[in-house]
């Protein structure tokens, strides 16, 4: 899908599905071969694909070429339903013309390409791409604010509510369980907000060092502001995901007493046992010799002494708390 947003004639955008030479903003989204081919002979960029965006190196997420822009960021956007992972973003930025690639519908890019149509049109490239950056951090913004709400509640559960799990053992079990993967649900976003906001850091440092002779200094204090809010972010987010590390060891400590709990009563049970099989063992002999055997109340006796054997360890482990 390919979205073209001119340069202002009498004050108006007519964006269009047709590069032009006159563009300000070229969005592709999911470009076909043909998109891709019209693109790059149209304004001489080469663009990059989802492997070479998808690249770690720094040489291959920011470089500079004949004046151009070519940089790419892991998004920090929520992920499609069976995604695995989102695919990168790239940017090719120049003093008259913003392309971006990506792989994935982003509301964002929306939220931008309506402003086109409004009274507060951006003017140049540079511009384009503050007002994208503002949006993606904005969500992202929010987005950590949803997570920690969540991790708060997790939080909750974990410590400060009234324990609902009961005396059951398996119910217990059951609810750690969920709550353990909930926690690694959260890192695992956690982990991912922080390789975007750490990639869209390093565009706007980028940015700000190369484009400070494109259109003087207006856009420098934009710049910086959108710099100070990632770094912020970033914090947060490290703060957050200090508390997932935290939570997720409070949870496993609570799995371990429970399992501790259960070998317990296991122990229990197989002392108590001892001494009524030991008795009844004894008695189970049939020598001759055995006086019990002929005593009048010697059935009646052997079961006092196997019951009698059987609570006296409860009575003690009941005195030394063990439950």
């Amino acid at each position: 899908m390919l979205n073209v947003f001119p340069v202002p004639h009498d004050g108006k955008f007519h964006p269009s599905g047709v590069p032009a030479p006159d563009a300000l903003w070229i969005d592709l989204l999911n470009p076909t071969s043909a998109e891709i081919e019209n693109v790059e002979k149209m304004h001489g960029a080469t663009l990059p694909s989802l492997e070479t965006l998808s690249e770690i190196e720094t040489s291959s997420r920011l470089r500079n070429q004949d004046g151009v822009l070519y940089m790419s960021t892991p998004s920090a956007a929520k992920h499609a339903p069976r995604a695995v992972t989102n695919p990168p973003i790239g940017f090719i930025l120049s003093s008259n013309r913003l392309i971006t690639v990506r792989f994935m519908p982003l509301p964002a890019f929306e939220t931008v390409a309506a402003k086109f149509a409004g009274q507060d049109a951006p003017a140049s490239s540079l511009e384009v791409f503050i007002l994208l950056f503002d949006e993606i951090v904005d969500r992202v913004a929010d987005g950590l604010e949803h997570l920690a709400t969540e991790l708060n509640c997790l939080s909750v559960d974990a410590f400060h509510a009234d324990d609902a799990r009961g005396r059951h053992a398996a119910r217990a079990n059951r609810l750690l369980r969920i709550q353990l993967r909930q926690v690694g649900r959260l890192g695992n976003r956690f982990s991912e907000v922080r390789d975007g906001l750490q990639g869209l850091g390093r565009i706007i440092a980028y940015t700000e060092q190369h484009t400070n002779d494109w259109f003087g200094d207006p856009f420098s204090p934009r710049l910086e502001s959108l710099a100070r809010d990632i770094h912020s972010l970033l914090d947060y987010e490290e703060q957050l995901a200090n508390k997932v590390q935290f939570v997720l060891d409070a949870l496993v400590g609570l799995i371990g007493i429970a399992q501790n709990d259960i070998f317990k009563v296991l122990t229990i049970v197989s002392i108590v046992g001892i001494p009524p099989t030991l008795i009844a063992g004894v008695y189970g002999m049939n020598f001759k010799n055995m006086p019990e055997y002929g005593w009048a109340w010697g059935y009646q006796y052997g079961w006092a002494v196997i019951l009698l054997s059987a609570v006296i360890p409860l009575i003690w482990f009941k005195v030394k708390g063990w439950f």
